[in-house]
């Protein structure tokens, strides 16, 4: 094998999306233990939307997730791509995401970015990386849609095998 970075197959999306919706059924039951089972016991890097704090342990990822479910969120994917690493034993899966907020009767959506690094660890896949940071709001002036930035495109770098 030539190198570790290969395109993404449409497999490896369907899976990213499987996987996001798992964590946001974990969400949806409102444990925190659930959703910080998700992640990574080794290896975290986990920058949450409403927390300044850049988490590494798993403790913390829980304890940031006991005020967040109270949140009632419910995320809907709007725009997403996956670079697929490490042979496919892992993925970057990025894009944007909007958060319903609230009580049933008063939602609040929240319109957002993400980037989740998902590694195979044994024959669960487990979140090693998981930024989310509120979309910035529209230049003043601007058209274009958010999706659509003119930056290119980089494949997360992966030395080659």
């Amino acid at each position: 094998h030539h190198s570790s970075v290969r395109p993404a197959q449409p497999d490896m999306l369907d899976l990213a999306r499987t996987n996001f919706n798992k964590w946001n059924d974990a969400l949806q039951t409102k444990d925190p233990k659930t959703v910080a089972g998700l992640y990574s016991s080794t290896d975290l890097s986990f920058l949450p939307t409403v927390s300044p704090k850049h988490i590494t342990k798993l403790d913390n990822t829980q304890e940031y997730f006991e005020a967040f479910v109270l949140k009632n969120p419910f995320g809907t994917i709007t725009d997403d791509s996956v670079a697929v690493v490490d042979n496919g034993n892992g993925y970057l899966h990025s894009g944007m995401y909007t958060f319903e907020l609230g009580d049933a009767n008063n939602r609040t959506p929240v319109a957002a970015r993400f980037s989740y690094v998902w590694e195979k660890v044994g024959n669960e896949w487990k979140i090693g990386h998981h930024h989310s940071s509120v979309r910035p709001p529209q230049p003043e002036g601007s058209s274009a849609p958010a999706q659509e930035a003119p930056a290119a495109k980089a494949a997360p770098s992966a030395s080659a095998k």
